[in-house]
Order: C-alpha cells, then structure tokens, then sequence
C-alpha cells in the first residue's frame, strides 16, 4: 500500500463501518417516528435517575429503592402479551400515541407530587407500577412498526438506528438527570420529560395511520394462544429468546458492581462502571454498517452471545479499573451486535398480523433475563465470592450458547437470503 493508496482505503473501510442512516433519509414517517421517540426516550431515562432519587430521599431505604424494580417487573411480564395482542388489532400509531399521552401524564403526576410541602412515597410506586404497565402496553405495537415503515431489505439499518437511539438515550439521558436533579431540582427535572413526550406525540400526530392488517381480530386470549403457537413453532424465534435468556441469566454482572466499585475506587467508579457497557453498545451501533452485509444471523447471534460470556470472563479477570472498563465495553457492544441480528431475525421471519403479540413475548424474554441474571449474579457471590460469580457466569453463558447451536440446528443456519 503506498502513501497515495492509504487515504482511499480508509474511506472504503469507513463507508462500510459507518452505521447506514439511509432509512431516515428515504422513508418519512420512519424519520418522525425515530425522532419523537427518540427525544421521548430521553426524558424517560431522565426520569430512570429521578425517581430511584426520590425514593431513596423519602424512605433512605435502600430496600425500597430496590423494591421499584420488583414494582415495573411485574407488569411488564403480566402485560406485555396483552399489548402484543392490541398491536395486531388496532392501528400501531395511535396505539404508540394513546400510551404516549398515558406516559406523559404519569410524568406529570410525578412533577406534581414533588411540588407538595411533603411529597407522598406510596405514589411515587403507583406511578412506577403504571408507568411500566403503559409501557408494557407501547412496546409490542412501537416495535410491531417498523417493518411497516420501511423496505425489508432496510430492516437491518433501522434496527442499528433504533438501537443507536436507544443507547444514545441510556447514556446521556442519566447523566443529564442527575445534574438537573442537583441544579434544579425534582419538579423541573420530571418537566422535561412531559415536554419530551409532547414533542413525541406531535411526530406521531404528522405521521401516516398504520392500520391493523386485513381480517385482524379482536384481543382475546385465543389470539395471544396463537401468537404463543407460532413462536414455539419456528425454531429460529426460539433461538433468539433463548440465547438472550442464556447470556443475560448467566452472564449479568451489573448487581455485583457496588461490590466490585469498592475495590476500585468507592462511588465515583459505580457510575463508570454502569456507563462501561452502554458506550461499548454505542461503539457498536455507529460501526454497524458492515451488519447489512452478514446473512447468517442465527449464527451471528451464537457468536455475539459467546463474544459476550468471555468478555465476561475477562472482566472477573482483571482487577484495576481500566481494563475492567475496556472488557465491559467490549461486552457492550457484543450485545449489541446480537440485539441487532435478533431485531432482524424477528422482522424478517414474523408474519405482519402476528408481530404484536410476538413483540409482547421478546418483551418478556428481555426484561426478565437481567432481572433473573442479577439475582443469580448476587446469590452465587453471596456463596462463593464476587470472582467466582463473574467467571462462573461468563463460562456458562459460553457454554449455554454452544448448548442452543447444537440443539437448535435451523437457528443455527439461518440465513436471510433464503
């Protein structure tokens, strides 16, 4: 390679890294959609920092601090079947709007409560538990859009877009929450997110209808039975929900890290530490062009999964903060590359008039994975150590994910092109 050569290359390999933003370009309502939620997002996450603080403000309970996650688990599990169902029987749009509006004004219950000479801590977790169950609700029909919104041969690009929003908004998002909570206070800080999600119904309101495929029926518990039969049917979905289950069972750290923070560097490490993975995520997201040029996506997962598990393993291995950082970044962003592919593997192979209810069931596999994977994460390091815990999860997420290729073969060999 000469001098003169150099240049050209590295711009060949930066076009085919770069993360693909054609979708936005091409598609409108693919754009309004992207921007309102990702600009609702942002508040809520905002919001992620704001309530845990109150909490802990009322009670200085760590309990009941950690009590709220226990509040929003379990209506996103109770719930996330019946959104799925009313994605596939009533326009995806004016469902994401309707539970927009809910959303936006449990913020502003929230705002309200905080202004009170004594704010009440029992509301604070009524508006949790609802918050949640609205979001159980939104899910399923926002993700059930996006397949109607643009190409199918674009799915891969705006699956990494809506992941780059996502992850965009789990990092700033928290750390703008915390300096307003310090600089302004709690009303002004729950404001923003009413303001965020009036901006995002707005998008929503420019937008086309999505109406529900032809012969759509009413919810029923017949309907969400169906939506159940397809998924236990076709292999390459149950490989996506097990896969994830697996590394997010088995290889969670994330309960340990007030633990390990303490070996590290005491508090100020603790939010390093939570960060480490999202910016791995990030990274990844905005270099995730060459994805739209990998069609074994079954496969991909398995790999990105086990990626994941030894990143794992090196991050037990390790003992100063710095490549403690670096494995959990990495980590991040083989996440992040299977989320990508399982997006694909969903959009791809779920027939329109099923995909609500099959969002409903991702939805589940998704939050009950971490959540079960702390526990076991705290349990293990409760009974062999914090080491131990780290390194035993991240060889059994290996281990798990090998165990799914060999038992689940069309996973497996999935490949787009057929």
């Amino acid at each position: 390679m000469t001098p003169l050569e150099a240049p050209a290359i590295w711009a060949r390999v930066l076009r085919v890294a770069a993360i693909d933003t054609g979708p936005l370009r091409r598609h409108r309502d693919f754009r309004l959609l992207w921007i309102g939620q990702a600009v609702a997002f942002f508040g809520f996450m905002i919001t992620t920092v704001a309530v845990p603080f109150q909490v802990y403000q009322l009670s200085h309970s760590t309990l009941a601090v950690g009590s709220l996650e226990l509040v929003a688990f379990v209506p996103l599990i109770t719930l996330g079947l019946v959104g799925g169902a009313y994605a596939d029987a009533h326009d995806r749009r004016q469902m994401v709007l309707l539970c927009g509006a809910a959303t936006m004004v449990t913020a502003a219950v929230l705002a309200a409560n905080s202004l009170l000479p004594r704010p009440l801590l029992a509301v604070v977790f009524v508006v949790e538990f609802f918050r949640n169950a609205v979001y159980a609700i939104q899910r399923p029909s926002l993700d059930a859009l996006l397949p109607r919104l643009v190409e199918k041969d674009e799915l891969v690009a705006a699956g990494a877009l809506g992941s780059l929003r996502g992850t965009a908004g789990m990092i700033l998002g928290p750390a703008l929450g915390g300096v307003l909570i310090a600089a302004f206070g709690l009303p002004l800080t729950y404001g923003l997110e009413i303001a965020g999600f009036g901006f995002s119904l707005l998008m929503l309101w420019l937008m086309r209808a999505v109406p529900p495929p032809v012969g759509a029926e009413a919810p029923s518990l017949a309907r969400i039975a169906e939506g159940l039969r397809y998924a236990r049917s076709r292999q390459e979905l149950i490989g996506t929900y097990a896969v994830d289950m697996v590394a997010m069972f088995f290889g969670m750290p994330m309960a340990l890290f007030p633990a390990i923070a303490d070996h590290l560097g005491g508090a100020p490490v603790l939010g390093l530490l939570f960060a480490a993975p999202a910016v791995g995520s990030l990274a990844a997201t905005v270099t995730s062009g060459w994805t739209n040029h990998v069609h074994r996506h079954g496969l991909a997962v398995i790999l990105a999964a086990s990626a994941w598990g030894l990143f794992i393993v090196g991050f037990g291995l390790v003992h100063s903060l710095w490549p403690a950082l670096l494995f959990l970044a990495l980590a991040g962003a083989a996440d992040m590359v299977s989320g990508i592919f399982r997006m694909v593997i969903w959009n791809q192979t779920i027939p329109d008039h099923l995909r609500g209810r099959l969002a409903g069931i991702e939805l589940i596999s998704y939050t009950s994975g971490p959540t079960l994977g702390n526990f076991e994460a705290g349990a293990v390091a409760a009974a062999f150590g914090v080491t131990a815990s780290i390194l035993s999860g991240g060889v059994l997420c290996v281990v798990g994910a090998a165990a799914c290729a060999l038992l689940l073969p069309r996973f497996r060999r999935y490949d787009a092109r057929r």
